[in-house]
C-alpha cells in the first residue's frame, strides 16, 4: 500500500477492480464506490466512526467484500489551498492505512483528492432539494464521497480526452 498524487495511482491498478471514495469525517465515513472502468461514482454507506482500529477494519472489509484496490481520500483544503487542521487529521488516518496495510488484502493504493467545499456543496444541493434535516443527516456523507470520487474521475477522464 502507498500514497499517491491523482492521478498516478490509476497507473499502479488495473480497470476492472473498482475505487473506494471516502469522505473522512470526526464521527463519520463517508464512502462511494466507482464502476470497474472508472467512470461513474455511487454513494454506498456511511460507517459511524469507532476507535481507529476500528474504522480500519471496517475499511478493509469493505476493499475485500467490493474487490477495491485503491481509495481516493478527500483532502480538505482552505480556499487558499493550505492545509488546515482537517487536512492534518486526513493525513495522519493515511499515515495509520499505511501502517495497519496487513489487514488490506492485495496492497491497496491511496490517493488524496483535493475535496474543498464537497459537502457543503451536497448539503446545498440536499436543502434546495426540500430533503428533511433528518434524511439529509443519514446521506450527506456518502453523497460527498461520491461528489469527491466522481469529481477525482472527471479530472481524469478529461486528461484522457486531453492527450
Amino acid at each position: 500500500m502507498s500514497l499517491h498524487e491523482w492521478p498516478h495511482i490509476l497507473k499502479r491498478l488495473k480497470k476492472g477492480s473498482p475505487l473506494l471514495g471516502l469522505d473522512l469525517g470526526t464521527k463519520t465515513i463517508g464512502v462511494a464506490i466507482s464502476d470497474p472502468e472508472w467512470k461513474q461514482a455511487s454513494p454506498l454507506l456511511t460507517l459511524k466512526r469507532k476507535k481507529i482500529p476500528a474504522d480500519l477494519a471496517s475499511l478493509a472489509g469493505l476493499a475485500g467484500e467490493r474487490g477495491a484496490r485503491g481509495f481516493v481520500i478527500g483532502l480538505p483544503l482552505n480556499m487558499d489551498g493550505s492545509e488546515g487542521p482537517m487536512a492534518e487529521m486526513i493525513r495522519a488516518f493515511v499515515k495509520l492505512m499505511l501502517a495497519h496495510q496487513s489487514l488490506f488484502s492485495g496492497e491497496p493504493e491511496i490517493a488524496l483528492f483535493d475535496e474543498r467545499l464537497s459537502s457543503a456543496v451536497v448539503e446545498r444541493f440536499l436543502i434546495q432539494s426540500d430533503v428533511s434535516r433528518a434524511r439529509r443527516k443519514e446521506v450527506v456523507d456518502k453523497l460527498a464521497a461520491q461528489a469527491i470520487l466522481q469529481a477525482a474521475l472527471d479530472q481524469w477522464q478529461n486528461q484522457q480526452k486531453a492527450s
